[in-house]
């Protein structure tokens, strides 16, 4: 079955995982991604490329970010290598890159060196704060690039320090799924302008932009949210964790008058209703909530309450989630035939398409699993290719 990005081409030399999310997702839905990875072994953002043995090949299996992808090892510091990078984005639709600014340019593979031999390439550069601005030259990690969006200083809870997310927002979110969609954007733009051009995107930029319902109130002179101070943070009863009897926490989203209601009616405190803005009656109803919650298990109350128009759901861990009758009914887990370790289990394809789906059609190759074939389309004969591989310039 065809899927929504077949023919399209994509050379990713990106490393750490923000990177290789975008292409993933790019390859769930068809695109031929091609990693050029260096000599001295894949990143891939998780779960290392080399190695043959059982536990390395096992890693592999297991790397949703890397599969639905070819890979071909080349140094880049050698001459030759960057032809090879060169022969192989004169017929690409998309390189994308994760260094730091200007690294790529000395490599000789940065976007003015490519649009020669390819002008109507897409070129994607992935960083923490872009290849502009004073902190561009900064190195960074998730945990900075959403402090300096604005991210980080929501999440918490009053007067406590703010609590660090895993990496999602600003490598996974701001970085690779907002590199995707820009890269399916430039796909779209030129088809209607036959041109291709530069995306420079900042995981910085990524963050704020992720934060645009919030960042409207604050320009308009309003003041900033505070951490759990209002409502969507954790600053009301009806949006809030709770605690049960098990030490598990069920998760509460009631903020329609309609779910505020039916909350009261299974609180047993009609008297509420009329209530939901009285910001003074709110801790009141949180104690009283917070005792009633650890009155039964968290199952228990999820049992008894999701049949209820109430927007509650338990806080699963990951272990938990991927197990999760919901998720598996939605192929949020699917098998997926590894040809070294057998049948392994990865997460699904999130876009649901009814007449092109996504899926994963294979698991991560091995470090230069495919040099060989791919030089071989470029012209290079057996020979050739020992002798690059003698040289260093392949593997």
């Amino acid at each position: 079955m065809a899927m929504p990005l077949d023919g399209i081409t994509v050379l990713d030399l990106s490393r750490l995982a923000p990177g290789p999310y975008a292409s993933m997702l790019l390859g769930d839905l068809g695109a031929d991604v091609l990693l050029v990875e260096a000599p001295e072994g894949a990143v891939r953002g998780a779960g290392g490329g080399g190695g043959n043995d059982e536990a390395a090949q096992r890693r592999r299996a297991h790397n949703a970010l890397a599969r639905n992808k070819r890979s071909i090892v080349v140094n880049l510091k050698e001459d030759a290598g960057r032809e090879i990078v060169h022969k192989l984005a004169a017929d690409v639709d998309v390189v994308l890159e994760g260094f730091r600014p200007g690294v790529v340019d000395r490599l000789g593979v940065g976007y003015a060196q490519l649009k020669h031999v390819n002008p109507d390439v897409i070129y994607c550069s992935l960083s923490g704060y872009g290849q502009s601005g004073p902190y561009h030259e900064m190195v960074g990690h998730d945990i900075n690039y959403i402090s300096i969006g604005g991210a980080l200083g929501e999440i918490g809870r009053p007067g406590q320090k703010p609590a660090i997310p895993y990496n999602t927002i600003a490598d996974f979110a701001g970085g690779g799924l907002m590199t995707a969609f820009a890269i399916l954007a430039a796909v779209i733009a030129r088809d209607r302008t036959g041109r291709g051009q530069y995306l420079d995107m900042a995981m910085s930029d990524g963050v704020l932009y992720l934060l645009a319902s919030q960042t409207g109130g604050v320009l308009a002179g309003g003041a900033p949210p505070v951490p759990g101070a209002r409502g969507l943070g954790g600053g009301s009863p009806h949006y809030d964790v709770y605690e049960c009897a098990d030490g598990k926490y069920l998760s509460l989203g009631s903020l329609e008058p309609h779910f505020w209601a039916n909350l009261c009616d299974v609180a047993n405190r009609p008297d509420m209703k009329p209530l939901e803005y009285d910001v003074s009656k709110h801790e009141e109803f949180a104690e009283h909530l917070t005792g009633m919650f650890k009155t039964k298990t968290r199952d228990e109350w999820f049992a008894e309450l999701k049949g209820i128009d109430l927007c509650v759901a338990p806080v699963l861990d990951l272990a938990e989630a991927l197990n999760d009758p919901h998720h598996r009914a939605r192929q949020m887990v699917v098998d997926v035939q590894d040809p070294h370790v057998g049948v392994v289990r990865q997460v699904g394809v999130g876009p649901k398409f009814s007449e092109t789906p996504g899926r994963v059609r294979t698991t991560a190759p091995a470090a230069g699993q495919h040099t060989d074939a791919v030089l071989q389309t470029l012209g290079f004969d057996a020979a050739g290719i020992a002798d690059l591989r003698a040289r260093g310039v392949v593997a």
